[in-house]
């Protein structure tokens, strides 16, 4: 089957559940109601399910490595590390904690600076790596999380929960506010990445023959790197930090299609990352009654398979 029908039917898929959620148990007199609730909630897990999946995909291309996602550079826990610090040093009445566009603009502007700042100052070595890079990423990240749990430990109870919006994902309590301004963001970053797409095809190739084919691979890392950070922290802010859903996804759409061009695998991730977690949150609220969240489900299906791609050595 060529790849174009299976994007088609998967692209059906995404329509079809999106539909059920948007039209289940509508009336003439609540119609209103309840598309004002659903709409923004479907459309903050799509923008969510691209950002994941998109930024995964182009992550895995420059560090040549299939088991690897973003949330390895710490940027999630960044990102919690973040909200904390503002919630300590400003108190849970700051603007920049009740205003979600204030918050989010704050997150992703600090996130990027940061990731900008260690970026930089990484690759004026001559000799620097991307694995190299890797491993400051885990170190970093486990001194975000480590710096995150102090603080909680200082902040009074009744403020905590404010925290835990932050430090778990919800499909369910998406950030609604901030869905429409997040459209034009993604729509930045995916077009940054689409014109990107001819030199990440010639990455695939690795890093050495890339550069003998005159493209300078420490510059396109830079700039993918950048997208990469503000990506997740709109992906973060809206419903939290997912670890393992990249991985399952560009994994999986790698074994679907066969082509390896980024313009079309990230239009295809990004639709098979739409309709796993609109058809995981059906699941839930179906099946599971929202006893459970989808990211509960991602964590243990994505930690199985992340093991599964070891043992079989899949990278």
């Amino acid at each position: 089957m060529r790849d174009g029908i299976k994007l088609s039917l998967v692209a059906m898929g995404v329509v079809l559940v999106a539909g059920y959620f948007l039209g289940h148990g509508l009336t003439a007199d609540n119609y209103a109601y309840f598309l004002s609730r659903r709409t923004p909630k479907v459309l903050a897990i799509t923008l969510a399910a691209v950002a994941i999946s998109a930024s995964s995909l182009v992550f895995q291309t420059i560090t040549n490595n299939r088991i690897l996602t973003p949330s390895i550079l710490g940027f999630d826990s960044l990102y919690v590390l973040l909200q904390t610090v503002l919630l300590v040093v400003f108190g849970s009445s700051s603007v920049l904690l009740i205003n979600a566009y204030a918050n989010f603009t704050a997150s992703v502007v600090l996130m990027t600076v940061s990731a900008t700042v260690l970026f930089t100052l990484y690759f004026r070595r001559h000799r620097a790596n991307i694995y190299t890079l890797l491993l400051i990423g885990i170190v970093l990240g486990s001194v975000f999380g480590s710096i995150s749990q102090f603080f909680t430990l200082l902040v009074d109870p009744s403020e905590f929960a404010i925290l835990q919006d932050a430090m778990f994902a919800s499909f369910n309590n998406a950030n609604r506010e901030l869905v429409y301004v997040s459209v034009p963001v993604l729509a930045a970053c995916l077009l940054v990445l689409y014109r990107l797409s001819n030199q990440l095809d010639v990455c695939l190739l690795g890093e050495d023959n890339a550069t003998s084919l005159g493209i300078d691979t420490r510059r396109l890392t830079l700039k993918v790197m950048m997208v990469i950070a503000v990506m997740i922290a709109l992906s973060t802010a809206l419903v939290g930090p997912v670890l393992f859903f990249g991985l399952i996804v560009v994994s999986l759409a790698r074994q679907m299609f066969i082509s390896y061009q980024h313009r079309f695998l990230i239009v295809a991730t990004s639709v098979l990352a739409a309709f796993l977690l609109l058809s995981g949150q059906y699941v839930v609220e179906q099946w599971f009654g929202f006893e459970t969240t989808v990211s509960v489900i991602i964590n243990f299906v994505g930690g199985a398979y992340f093991l599964y791609l070891l043992t079989k050595n899949k990278f």
